[in-house]
């Protein structure tokens, strides 16, 4: 019977190393196929990214087309009632305090955002004031 508890021993550690074996093999199997999905959904992203930055700078350009537009329009409207030089000072104006309006709204989304990640904006301010 002694012999027979040997075989047992050695059935079971070689069960043992064939198990260990297999989840090393399915290990490498399951890596194998999560890189080649990340590569599968990485070049999908991709040529997605690709089709909206070229639909998103399409549209950038007619909005900066369609301001253009307004901004001239608004000066050939102008004209007649205050002249050619009052209704450009009108439209530069307007555009200014514009530029500023969104300047000053910029300014307090970027000190939010930089509190949100836990950089204190209030120390910034003293260190040359780059948001200012």
């Amino acid at each position: 019977m002694p012999q027979d508890e040997g075989r047992q021993q050695d059935a079971g550690t070689s069960s043992l190393f064939d198990d260990l074996a297999t989840l090393i093999e399915d290990g490498r199997t399951y890596a194998d196929a999560e890189i080649a999905y990340q590569k599968t959904r990485a070049a999908y992203v991709g040529q997605q990214a690709k089709g909206l930055f070229i639909a998103g700078s399409i549209a950038v350009l007619l909005v900066v087309l369609a301001i253009v537009a307004l901004v001239l329009g608004a000066l050939l409207a102008l004209t007649p009632l205050v002249g050619a030089i009052g209704a450009t000072a009108i439209i530069f104006g307007v555009l200014l305090v514009t530029s500023f309006i969104l300047v000053r709204i910029a300014q307090a989304k970027a000190k939010a955002m930089m509190r949100a990640f836990g950089s204190n904006a209030e120390d910034d301010d003293t260190d040359g004031g780059e948001w200012e």
